[in-house]
């Protein structure tokens, strides 16, 4: 799917999913939202892929949502408050689709992620920065507290950091963002070609299926008290060790050689 919204690109086994609205500095429209969901459906059905790569065109990554269409929505018999509200949802459905998606999914971030913009990259699994990108939620300077970005925020960052984001409104440099746990890595503009492919070839050189159960019971063990945590976490052991790859990594590594994955 290709669209001058969202392009998508495959090499390697690596998925590239480009916000594409430059002019915009890529704000989540309505429309942008609806083809990152396409995206991301994209990416699900194709076999091939082993790791989605989400990026943006432009020097701006994303600053969340589209202030102009919002504003525009205001002329609306209500006020806007139906626009307002699907909107959220869809953007609220968009973040839950990272989060869900059975493939591990990386922020690739080349300048400014504010709003939903920084909601996006802390809904990623993994996230890697150039040294000059920023990211913020500064809704609170407009009269709009970022809500929603909390939501994403404050499941990747301690609370006083992330407090600290939602109510100055003020930029966190890469270096910081990696700090408090934002981020995974900050790199020099020209290093991040090798950082992302270096990132992407490791994750691809796993068992897909492996990766998918350790997602899914990552973000599910998280919402558990410790308990229920580890009696669900045993669980998935279980799970994991019957599969045909979890026996061939084992034997593998027993006999000293590479293991062969057949991704189940």
């Amino acid at each position: 799917m290709n669209s001058h919204l969202v392009l998508t690109s495959l090499k390697n086994n690596v998925f590239t999913l480009t916000l594409n609205k430059p002019e915009s500095r890529n704000a989540l429209s309505v429309a942008m939202l609806n083809e990152i969901t396409a995206a991301l459906a994209e990416a699900r059905s194709n076999k091939e892929v082993r790791v989605i790569v989400i990026a943006a065109a432009g020097p701006v990554f994303c600053p969340g949502h589209d202030l102009k269409e919002m504003a525009e929505a205001r002329k609306n018999g209500d006020k806007g408050q139906k626009f307002f509200e699907e909107t959220m949802a869809l953007c609220s459905s968009v973040m839950q689709q990272i989060v869900n998606h059975p493939l591990p999914v990386i922020a690739d971030v080349r300048g400014v992620a504010t709003a939903a913009g920084c909601q996006l990259v802390a809904s990623c699994d993994l996230a890697v920065a150039t040294e000059d990108a920023k990211f913020a939620t500064p809704g609170v300077n407009i009269g709009l507290f970022c809500s929603t970005p909390m939501v994403a925020l404050s499941r990747n960052v301690a609370r006083k950091h992330a407090m600290h984001m939602l109510m100055t409104g003020e930029p966190v440099l890469a270096t910081d963002a990696v700090r408090i746990g934002l981020i995974n890595k900050a790199v020099a503009v020209e290093e991040m070609d090798t950082e992302l492919e270096k990132l992407t070839s490791t994750i691809v050189s796993k068992s897909a299926v492996v990766l998918k159960i350790g997602k899914t019971a990552f973000y599910q063990q998280a919402e558990m008290n410790l308990a229920d945590a580890y009696n669900y976490a045993s669980g998935v052991m279980v799970e994991n060790m019957l599969e045909r790859d979890a026996e061939e990594g084992i034997n593998a590594f027993i006999e000293k050689r590479a293991p062969e994955w057949q991704d189940t």
